[in-house]
Parts: C-alpha cells; sequence; structure tokens
C-alpha cells in the first residue's frame, strides 16, 4: 500500500490532525507468526522485510498526536482497512500472497453483523499488539 501510495503517510498524519484517530496494525517482523506466513507464502524473509519497510515509510507520521502504529504478532488471517463506515477486507490464501486474493468490501449498516465483525477482530490484535 505505501509502495503505490508515496504520500500516504504524510495524509494520514494530516488527517489526525484533522481529529481522526489512525491505527495501524504491522505485523511484528521478529514474530514466528510472520516467520511462518512468509514460508507459507513462499516468500521467506521478504514478508519480514516488508513489515520493515512499511515501518520506515510511516516513520514522519508516527510522531503526529493521534497516528498510532502497534506490531502484532498474531496469525494473520486478513488485512483490514477502515474509512469510517466502509471496510476492506483482503482475505488470505494459505499459500498465496495478500495481492493475489481478494478484497471484499462492507459498509457499515445498523443492526448488521459483517462490519463490527471484522472490527472486533482487529480490535482484538490491536489490544494484543505492542507499541512499533
Amino acid at each position: 500500500l505505501f509502495d503505490s501510495h508515496p504520500d500516504l503517510p504524510d495524509q494520514l498524519a494530516e488527517k489526525a490532525k484533522a481529529g481522526a484517530q489512525v491505527r495501524i496494525l504491522l505485523g511484528d517482523p521478529e514474530s514466528e507468526a510472520v516467520r511462518q506466513r512468509g514460508e507459507e507464502e513462499g516468500i521467506g524473509d521478504d514478508l519480514a522485510a516488508r513489515a520493515r519497510i512499511t515501518r520506515r515509510y510511516l516513520q514522519p507520521a508516527m510522531s503526529t498526536p493521534g497516528v498510532e502504529v502497534r506490531l502484532h504478532d498474531t496469525i494473520l488471517y486478513n488485512s483490514i482497512y477502515r474509512f469510517d463506515d466502509d471496510v476492506l477486507v483482503n482475505p488470505h490464501v494459505l499459500g498465496a500472497p495478500a495481492g493475489q486474493n481478494p478484497v471484499l468490501h462492507f459498509k457499515y449498516l445498523p443492526g448488521a453483523r459483517t462490519f463490527r465483525h471484522y472490527m472486533r477482530s482487529f480490535d482484538y490484535a490491536w489490544e494484543q499488539g505492542r507499541t512499533a
């Protein structure tokens, strides 16, 4: 995401300065879960390197109040990107890199379960994470 959108860290910082809460949860490059996923995807240590590079790209935004970055060591079943009442979910298929898998778009609807279900998953991993 950050490779193809080099201005994203600055945009996130600006959103935080305007009052948005920005929470980014990255796989801990030193964790067993990241090592295992890299092996399963056939890219080995490149997945850990990707996590390190992403953190480096985010560095300018990380000192902005309202931008919080954490690392987790949970098994990653999907990537979740939330923007207000929209959430994009990239489910991970065993043996395939994330970019080869679909992206599902869900909107928040009162009483609907899917949006909240994925956000509970994110919140659970967020609480398990540690400050980057």
